[in-house]
């Protein structure tokens, strides 16, 4: 193989040096409009379910938590990841007057998440000129049905009681 003049390497290795440069920031930089997937709360989580409430029946609510004890029972907390997405309709099961209060805050002592719809909180705000009150082991998410999304998308499996 025959050696390359000194300019043409100066140029080989400039243009390597400017091709590592764009892969790192390509890889570094996030997709325009795409969102980081959520970070693990239990790393060793060998399950991941969310589930889905966005009816304000008193039945499903019961069911959802329900649902969330049984998975507790059939698993170790540790090893089940359980995250309530709530929304529309739905939301009502984390007003502080919920006759389910504190059963939700004992899911969430053992590590199960309730996220509330803030664009379901703004739309009621705007119709009633009233922001309603949620409980503060609510995590406020901007997108129920995105959360959703994200959740699924990252290896959570949906089920809707």
């Amino acid at each position: 193989m025959r050696a390359l003049p000194i300019h043409w390497r100066s140029l080989v290795r400039a243009f390597a040096n400017a091709m590592m440069i764009a892969i790192a920031l390509a890889s570094a930089a996030p997709a325009v409009g795409a969102e980081p997937a959520p970070l693990p709360d239990k790393p060793f989580a060998e399950h991941r379910i969310v589930l889905q409430l966005s009816d304000n029946d008193p039945k499903k609510q019961s069911l959802v938590i329900s649902v969330a004890y049984n998975l507790l029972k059939l698993y170790d907390p540790d090893k089940v990841a359980i995250e309530v997405v709530a929304f529309g309709p739905g939301i009502d099961l984390l007003f502080p007057d919920n006759a389910n209060r504190q059963r939700i805050e004992s899911l969430v002592a053992q590590g199960v998440k309730f996220d509330i719809c803030l664009n379901t909180v703004d739309t009621i705000e705007r119709d009633t000129g009233k922001r309603p009150q949620y409980i503060p082991a609510a995590t406020p998410v901007q997108v129920g049905v995105g959360q959703i999304l994200s959740l699924t998308e990252n290896g959570y499996t949906l089920v809707r009681p």
